[in-house]
């Protein structure tokens, strides 16, 4: 499931917003849940990836 959220740059995130984004930095690879729709990538299967877009020659 996504949750989208608006966050402002001009308010402090809340408390349940930092500890959100504290257990995604502290999450590992193991904490990931694969199922049936979305099983994990080889990494075969990864070099078949290509990028979608072009790389900005200048940092945005």
């Amino acid at each position: 499931m996504i949750i989208r959220e608006w966050i402002s740059p001009h308010t402090p995130l809340s408390a349940e917003q930092e500890a959100e984004l504290d257990a995604l930095k502290n999450m590992k690879d193991e904490d990931i849940v694969f199922d049936e729709d979305c099983p994990p990538t080889t990494k075969a299967e990864g070099k078949l990836f290509k990028r979608v877009s072009e790389k900005r020659k200048v940092a945005v």
